[in-house]
């Protein structure tokens, strides 16, 4: 079969999340062998994230939680007066932007089963204006709720106004992230290393399996710190009539956070691990001259940034009349769990190959609310055997 086509394509697709980028987050990756030869990749995301301006305060005092706890998170009446007599942290967050998140990546095979993959990641912060942003611009996703959706978006972007670019965060340690529009920022290095196990049901069931590990050096003034981690992939292969091919993909990894800190990191979650699950089916055929079009749907589940025991106890304060749904997201959705579908195509041909996707967040967690994203893969030399 075609050289480039190794398990399932695999364009990176890790959401544009405003807290996800500073950290050295894991990528799945659903290939059956190692690689022939090398292969450069380029990758470019665009990702619509917007949350409004909303306070929080987390009381200290236990007696306090527990309160709190048994009412409601939109009836608790908790107020701050001071530290010594309603001693409490204090976050607010607001999150207006169209993130952009420029990738290069090169794979390498180091020997018949272990396979270094050495990614750089950076990161534009824009307004989204046309034409530089289409699909993930605030007109189009607003176009989409007042025409095709026949509702009108409640979330504020019309309240706030529509192609700003203002990420403002006060983390509860009193440090400050502000980023505007133009601003650019080189968010990291990443080593990934894979291993490749022979097991006897490679060949007899068409089940492949890989097991990766993981270390991320995050660059920014912001989050200058180690991460590291651990995954877990498997690949079923079902060869079908007429020259098409079935692909199931399953995998799992954890990313353990900050492990070390080089300077006083902004709070990007109290929750140092970060968990990620993924389910992918890809369907491709095969072309006469080995050319092949694959069409692949994934759906991926990330657990929660902040530790879910505070949001028992916690008190949001936001412009709930003017805004009505959504004004609480910039907190409460960094406290539960986050999903993504993402619906890929590729088209490859002997030298190369193109991926585009389009990722939605289905429970409008809008982080990113609407992604898009493309990339180029090549291989650095030709081999006769397949790849």
């Amino acid at each position: 079969m075609n050289i480039l086509k190794n398990g399932i394509d695999k364009p990176n697709t890790l959401s544009t999340h405003h807290f996800g980028i500073f950290s050295s987050r894991i990528s799945r990756n659903f290939k059956t062998h190692v690689p022939k030869s090398p292969s450069i990749s380029f990758n470019a995301s665009s990702g619509n994230v917007f949350h409004p301006f909303v306070e929080t305060y987390l009381p200290k005092n236990p007696e306090v939680r527990k309160a709190q706890s048994e009412v409601k998170w939109h009836d608790r009446t908790f107020f701050f007066l001071d530290e010594e007599t309603t001693p409490a942290d204090y976050i607010n967050i607001k999150v207006d932007a169209v993130i952009k998140e420029f990738r290069f990546n090169i794979d390498i095979p180091l020997a018949e089963r272990h396979e270094l993959d050495l990614s750089l990641r950076s990161h534009l912060i824009s307004n989204g204006k046309y034409p530089l942003s289409v699909l993930t611009s605030d007109e189009f996703i607003e176009w989409t709720h007042s025409n095709i959706i026949g509702k009108e978006d409640p979330y504020g972007r019309r309240y706030y106004g529509l192609n700003q670019a203002n990420i403002e965060y006060l983390d509860r340690n009193e440090n400050i992230l502000e980023l505007h529009n133009g601003d650019f920022i080189f968010n990291g290095i990443e080593f990934n290393h894979y291993y490749y196990p022979n097991f006897k049901f490679n060949k007899t069931k068409n089940i492949f399996i890989n097991f990766g590990s993981h270390l991320g050096w995050n660059t920014s003034k912001y989050n200058n710190a180690i991460d590291i981690g651990a995954s877990v992939n498997g690949i079923k292969t079902f060869t079908l009539k007429n020259s098409y091919r079935l692909n199931l993909g399953l995998g799992f990894n954890i990313l353990r956070k900050n492990i070390i800190n080089f300077k006083d990191p902004i709070d990007f979650g109290n929750n140092r691990f970060l968990g990620t699950g993924e389910a992918d089916i890809e369907l491709t055929k095969f072309t006469k001259n080995q050319h092949y079009h694959a069409f692949g749907v994934n759906y991926q589940l990330q657990s929660r940034y902040n530790k879910k025991e505070e949001a028992s106890y916690y008190q949001l304060i936001g412009k709930w009349q003017e805004i009505r749904g959504g004004w609480h997201h910039g907190i409460s959705t960094l406290y539960k769990t986050l999903t993504y579908w993402t619906f890929t195509y590729t088209y490859a041909w002997k030298t190369a190959k193109l991926s585009v996707y389009l990722k939605e967040d289905f429970l409008v967690n809008n982080a990113a609310d609407l992604q898009t994203g493309i990339n180029f893969t090549f291989p650095l030399s030709l081999h006769n055997t397949p790849n």
